[in-house]
């Protein structure tokens, strides 16, 4: 798969197949070539919504999102760009890593998750996860706007693979009440929580941190949900809701041939987080 001209990065598409990889590569090439219009061609003009669950800001069509860049584009830094490093999906719906330098949405640079549905072959449901503290905690509380009542994906439905449905449900349901995920992560599985800037291997790692800090975490106990799952047999995830102070997030999620988890990755908005409880979540980690 192509990377946009200027970044040395390989894009990760081990989880994905490679329709998904297609399209999502033509985006972002265009994307980062400020192209609108061949940007736009890989979005489904019947139906899209795109949405930001940092700041709260929709684009509720395909029109609406190529005024967005027709505006935008032209002022953005000559230099600036939009690409990818990890894709993990089907064509039906994917969760790919990207990174926007700095200029192009915000002052710095923001590394964001998108949680991206499909429909047709075209992309007809996009929601951007990040840490607001990238760009600055003032910045981001000054850009927010009120949040929808929805996250439109009722408009994409349920289209996951059986297998990674019954992963993310398996997982987070025992989040959700307590019990020990350890059964749903590989031998050698990878966690790692961006927003806490913390890396787990192994299961019983895993499990001891998720047991341990769950009262800090916004994905675990009782208040946390499934909003959405998506993705293909090897690859994808979910949107998760909480009731805790971090309303919302995503995890990232790769599977074995058995379905069972050798990565995770999980990003919130660690903006609705103070600083005691990040400096917490890192103690958490610690093994005695």
């Amino acid at each position: 798969m192509r990377q946009v001209p200027g970044i040395g990065t390989v894009i990760d598409t081990s989880h994905a197949t490679p329709g998904v990889s297609r399209v999502l590569g033509a985006y972002f090439l265009a994307k980062t070539g400020k192209q609108p219009e061949a940007t736009m061609a890989q979005v489904n003009r019947a139906q899209m919504n795109y949405l930001d669950a940092v700041t709260g800001e929709v684009w509720p069509s395909w029109q609406s999102l190529h005024d967005l860049f027709a505006k935008n584009m032209p002022k953005w830094p000559a230099d600036g760009k939009s690409y990818a490093t990890r894709i993990l999906g089907d064509d039906r719906g994917a969760i790919v890593f990207f990174s926007n330098t700095a200029g192009l949405f915000a002052p710095g640079e923001i590394r964001a998750t998108g949680v991206v549905n499909l429909r047709g072959g075209k992309i007809a449901r996009w929601v951007d996860y990040w840490d607001g503290r990238h760009v600055g905690i003032d910045y981001v509380r000054r850009k927010r706007e009120p949040f929808p009542a929805d996250f439109k994906e009722g408009t994409v439905g349920e289209t996951a693979a059986p297998v990674m449905r019954r992963t993310v449900d398996g997982l987070a349901g025992a989040l959700a009440t307590g019990a020990s995920p350890q059964q749903f992560f590989a031998e050698d599985a990878v966690f790692e929580d961006v927003t806490a800037h913390l890396h787990l291997v192994g299961p019983a790692a895993i499990t001891r941190f998720l047991t341990s800090a769950r009262d800090l975490l916004p994905y675990p106990g009782p208040g946390s949900a499934v909003r959405h799952t998506l993705g293909g047999a090897l690859g994808g995830g979910y949107e998760w809701t909480s009731r805790g102070p971090v309303p919302r997030g995503v995890t990232a999620l790769e599977l074995d041939a058995r379905g069972l988890i050798t990565r995770a990755t999980a990003v919130w908005d660690g903006s609705f987080a103070d600083d005691a409880t990040l400096a917490a979540l890192a103690q958490k980690a610690v093994e005695h």
